[in-house]
């Protein structure tokens, strides 16, 4: 299971699309800047080039990555502070989807790369080591992106951080890998909701394609933090069972990300309030704590 706790901790989730710049270079699919029925033929070619013979043609088939374009990333940033506490932190980009210059791809990674270059902190997900930090890395050297620290590798992995071995490193920790041993691995919300944390909340990944086309971007955001929550409830619970948080230090964890989500919701971002009435729910059913 897990074996080290670092002082910085970033329980992360990425969201993403069908590129339609990809579609315009190898699908030779007309140019299509923002959300519309351009975009959707875009969309439909990527689709329809990666659909196997048999499959319908409403089938939307999972793209490779560097196909994809990001659109969202949002974390729980849990950092060590004087006298052995901890403080979390929500941290969400687009920073403010309405923004166009803001929620550029090329933008987002780079805030991404350059915040966790610095910081270096444990990078945890769920599937992350197959999905996200790979997305990240081909969306970053297809932007033409420096790795800003993010990139640096030590010559062994127990000489630094390296969040591109995630079966040797403890700083890039999948935790779909940590629960299924790399074979019968649970998806998210399997993993969280039988845990009594909440899941999956009205929208699964496989509706951000449509939101977006619909202009929905502050939904797929509002989204990507309902997984960050799970994720870092999650690992919570995962650094509970390994004995790197004793029953006291899980239940002052859980009880931070309570006021953390209350402090979120004052400041405007009701939708998190489905959040904690999900949380609520299934606690009663589960009988968790």
């Amino acid at each position: 299971m897990l074996k080290l706790l670092a002082d910085s901790v970033f329980s992360f989730d990425v969201e993403w699309i069908p590129d339609p710049k990809s579609a315009e270079i190898l699908q030779e699919t007309p140019p299509a800047d923002g959300p519309g029925d351009e975009a959707r033929v875009s969309f439909e070619a990527l689709w329809a080039s990666a659909r196997k013979d048999g499959q319908p043609e409403d089938f939307q088939p999972y793209l490779k990555t560097i196909l994809c374009r990001i659109v969202s990333l949002a974390g729980i940033l849990r950092e060590k502070v004087p006298g052995g506490d901890c403080s979390l932190k929500l941290v969400s980009l687009p920073v403010d989807p309405a923004d166009p210059a803001k929620c550029d791809e090329k933008v987002l990674l780079a805030n991404f790369l350059k915040s966790v270059g610095r910081k270096k902190p444990q990078l945890v997900g769920y599937n992350s080591a197959q999905a996200d930090v790979p997305i990240i890395v081909q969306r970053s050297i297809v932007n033409g992106l420096p790795g800003f620290g993010f990139s640096d590798r030590p010559d062994k992995p127990w000489l630094g951080v390296d969040y591109f071995d995630a079966r040797n490193s403890e700083y890039s920790i999948d935790l779909a890998d940590a629960m299924g041993q790399y074979r019968d691995r649970p998806s998210l919300h399997q993993a969280a909701t039988l845990s009594g944390i909440p899941g999956k909340i009205d929208v699964s990944g496989s509706s951000v394609a449509e939101m977006w086309l619909q202009g929905k971007l502050a939904e797929i955001v509002a989204y990507n933090e309902f997984d960050a929550f799970t994720t870092h409830l999650l690992w919570a619970r995962l650094a509970h069972f390994s004995g790197l948080l004793s029953s006291d230090q899980y239940a002052r964890e859980q009880a931070q990300v309570r006021e953390l989500l209350e402090e979120e919701i004052s400041g405007g971002k009701v939708h998190l309030e489905k959040f904690v009435a999900e949380w609520d729910r299934l606690l009663a059913i589960t009988g968790q704590d």
